[in-house]
């Protein structure tokens, strides 16, 4: 039976661009109609549909390709199990166009260390914005999402629910705005305000 490449390529945002990593993998000689893929999907959650597609359709003896260890996985834990279910069924990973040798003491190492890495990437990246949107908030600059309805529909709202002759349900239908939206606005309004 043939021995054959799949590939898995990843990038978090939509913004970002999968042509490279197609290049590299294409390069490393896996045929495009072998490349799974996830757009606009952090490396930190393991339920990506390419990934499951690409570990899918690897079988005994394939090789599941990926340009860098981060593409696969942002945590030590997860790219240790992605790596072990690999192993166990006798499928070969290439970071590269490097292959991961579990045998190998030194690339049993080199692999947890680039995890680490990874998964130290993904921390500073959430610290970052972390950070970003601390400072925002300082400056005033995030303050969250505005209320749907104007400080005097706010004020009609409550009077309204206060006189007790209008549901929640009525409401809502009344100022077209979800049920929500109108327990928010309660919480919001003080009574007889």
């Amino acid at each position: 039976m043939a021995h054959t490449l799949i590939g898995y390529a990843r990038c978090s945002t939509d913004r970002q661009d999968l042509a490279a990593q197609r290049a590299e993998l294409e390069q490393l000689g896996v045929k495009p109609d072998r490349i799974y893929t996830d757009h606009g999907l952090t490396g930190t959650n393991r339920a990506r549909p390419g990934l499951a597609q690409a570990l899918a359709a690897v079988r005994k003896g394939d090789t599941l390709v990926v340009p860098k260890l981060d593409r696969l996985a942002r945590s030590v834990p997860d790219a240790r199990a992605i790596a072990d279910e690999l192993i166990t069924r006798g499928v070969k990973l290439a970071l590269g166009a490097a292959v991961y040798d579990p045998t190998d003491p030194m690339g049993k190492m080199f692999f947890n260390i680039l995890a680490t890495f990874a998964e130290f990437e993904a921390d500073l990246i959430r610290l970052r914005t972390r950070e970003g949107m601390a400072i925002a908030r300082a400056k005033g600059k995030l303050r969250g999402k505005r209320p749907t309805l104007s400080e005097r529909q706010q004020k009609e709202l409550r009077r309204m629910y206060d006189t007790g002759n209008y549901s929640i349900t009525d409401l809502a239908d009344l100022f077209s705005v979800s049920r929500p939206t109108i327990y928010r606005t309660l919480a919001r309004q003080p009574a007889n305000a």
